[in-house]
This record gives structure tokens, C-alpha cells and sequence, in this order.
């Protein structure tokens, strides 16, 4: 879902080795230690001889990740918006079902080409469903045959709720024959995950 590395880092006095994950929103670093560092906390960001150096209100830590240093440091200081995250794009066919907020399902119908809230429309680029419990999920499966080729849907859910996780979002992705690539921030309250069809398939 984003992008991975094996890495050394250096935090609060210790080093250890693990995985950095960059995030849309966040690093993440699984380690001999663990940190999750959100994107609005930094106060520093700086990429020099192949380390990300970083600082936030409760520490600071050095990412050795070479080549990448840079990269990770300018996504970091300049984040895409939600949009764009999401890939919506002017003249796009786009299905929205379910999906509480009525703000963004506006947004939707002035950008897209094509747009519906209340079915899928055939050969959609993109399809969001919502879905606020684990039953709603179901649905899924029987959006699959009305996605383009390369279109992309995506599960919006709430976050940190038991009624549903994310494991059980991907499980039902899966069910319904796709397969996960991309998690977002949709926004304060819920995620959103991205799945398509397997490459062989389209």
C-alpha cells in the first residue's frame, strides 16, 4: 500500500534495523524499535548523504534509506491532496454508493465526466463504497462487473471501529476477486482502500 524499505534508524540514543513504511500521511518503522511518525508533526525535514533526517515534537530520527532520502523528504513536505490521492480526475466516469458525505459526492459530480450516487454506472473509472459495518461489505462483489478495465474501487470505512476492520475490508476485496494496493486518509473519521483487478485479469 505504500512504499517499503529495509533500513536502518536511528532514534533517542538507539539504532535498529527493520522496514520504513511511507505512508500517505505517516512513516512508519518496524523494527528493533517502532515509530509512526504523522506527516503534520515534523517541525524538520531534511535529506542529506543518503539519510532522511526528521524531528517532531517528541524526538527526532534518521532514516538511512539512500536514494531515497530525497524523494521521501519531498513527499513528505508537500503531500498530495485527498483528490489526488484518490485519483479523481476531470472527465472520469465515477460511481458513488453509500458514501455519507455529501460534500465530496458534490466535488464528485462537478469533476466527473460521468457521475451517480445512487448505482453503478457501467465501466466506472472509479467506484467508492461506503460501508459502516462488516455485513455491508457484501456489496463488493456485485460492483465488480460495472468497473473498467483499470478502474479502481474503493472501500470507505470508519476508523478504529470493531464492527469493522481492515482486515476484514481487504478480505472482502479479495472475495470479490481484487486485490489491494493504496490505503488513504479519506478524511478525520474514516479510510479508504484501493483495490483492482489483478493485472492478468484486465
Amino acid at each position: 500500500m505504500g512504499r517499503e524499505l529495509l533500513c536502518k534508524v536511528r532514534s533517542g540514543g538507539k539504532e535498529a534495523s527493520g522496514k520504513a513504511l511511507l505512508e500517505t500521511n505517516e512513516i512508519i518503522f518496524r523494527g528493533d524499535m517502532r515509530l509512526k511518525i504523522p506527516f503534520v508533526s515534523p517541525k524538520s525535514v531534511v535529506a542529506r548523504d543518503g539519510e532522511l533526517h526528521l524531528k517532531w515534537p517528541e524526538g527526532s530520527a534518521v532514516f538511512e534509506v539512500g536514494d531515497h532520502a530525497e524523494k521521501w523528504a519531498h513527499k513528505i513536505l508537500h503531500p498530495k491532496s485527498t483528490t489526488e490521492k484518490l485519483g479523481i480526475k476531470p472527465g472520469l466516469t465515477i460511481s458513488a454508493l453509500a458514501i455519507a458525505d455529501g460534500n465530496f459526492r458534490k466535488g464528485l459530480g462537478a469533476t466527473a465526466g460521468s457521475f451517480s450516487a445512487t448505482k453503478a454506472l457501467n465501466n466506472s473509472d472509479l467506484i467508492f463504497l461506503g460501508a459502516e459495518k462488516t455485513a455491508e461489505l457484501a456489496c463488493a462483489r456485485k460492483l465488480v462487473p460495472s468497473l473498467a478495465s483499470a478502474g479502481a474501487l474503493w472501500i470507505v470505512y470508519p476508523k478504529g471501529k470493531q464492527e469493522i476492520t481492515e482486515l476484514q475490508v481487504i478480505e472482502a476485496g479479495r472475495q470479490a476477486g481484487l486485490v489491494d494496493v493504496k490505503v488513504v486518509s479519506f478524511s478525520a473519521t474514516h479510510t479508504a482502500l484501493k483495490f483492482v483487478r489483478p493485472k492478468a485479469k484486465r
